[in-house]
């Protein structure tokens, strides 16, 4: 899924950046509540986690512009003060759930899969599986297959899989892939981005007549279906 973090506090920030992304999830960050407003607003996201105390705008700020634009993307609001005021006020203009911090990583997991799933049943259709002519790929289910075959990826390989299709059709730099996959400032030295490009090129591209995995030279790599 494509998640969108506002929060304000960069170690907390960094570590839900890091772990979701481990996770399986393409994640955004924003630090304020201005940049937090702008990219809930005109992204395209399955949910929103949104810090209550922000700077520039709050996070009831954030969610009132969210759903004032006609977004019914779930959110997920975090704070760290547990008031049934609070609460009451968020859940009335349109969040979907609560998380008081200091809380539990796989909690927070469990959180957001139960509210891309409410999101579905009401008709807000979170991108939990992405489908490119036979490739078929399951977010939740971090599975992924050609030709109803099972493809046999490792956790970075299925990763990078599922940002090349959440984007098809764009070109991602080594840069893009390096920071979203692997969390780390790209070194031109260091070839983990090639080097797992051809290994999912392997699995993915190569008993196929079809090709999905495509170089583009000097630029980066894109995933698209060719005619």
């Amino acid at each position: 899924m494509r998640l969108l973090v506002v929060e304000d506090e960069p170690k907390l920030a960094q570590y839900l950046h890091k772990g979701l992304g481990e996770s399986g999830h393409v994640v955004d960050v924003a630090a304020d509540g201005i940049e937090g407003r702008r990219l809930a607003v005109g992204g395209e996201y399955d949910v929103v986690l949104l810090d209550l105390m922000l700077p520039g705008i709050d996070g009831f700020g954030v969610l009132a512009a969210l759903r004032a634009a006609g977004r019914r993307v779930p959110v997920l609001m975090l704070t760290a003060r547990d008031k049934v005021e609070d609460r009451v006020r968020g859940l009335e203009q349109g969040a979907d759930d609560y998380l008081v911090k200091p809380f539990a990583f796989s909690e927070l997991l469990a959180r957001i899969t139960a509210l891309a799933r409410r999101g579905a049943s009401a008709g807000v259709q979170p991108a939990t599986e992405l489908r490119l002519a036979d490739l078929e790929v399951d977010l939740l289910g971090r599975k992924a297959q050609r030709a109803q075959q099972r493809l046999d990826l490792t956790a970075k390989e299925f990763n990078l899989l599922a940002l090349l299709l959440r984007r098809r059709g764009q070109i991602l730099s080594r840069t893009t892939l390096a920071e979203q996959v692997w969390d780390m400032n790209f070194d031109s030295d260091t070839n983990v981005v090639e080097v797992a490009v051809r290994r999912l090129r392997a699995k993915l591209d190569d008993p196929f007549p079809m090709k999905l995995l495509h170089t583009v030279r000097g630029m980066g790599y894109v995933l698209e279906e060719r005619g």
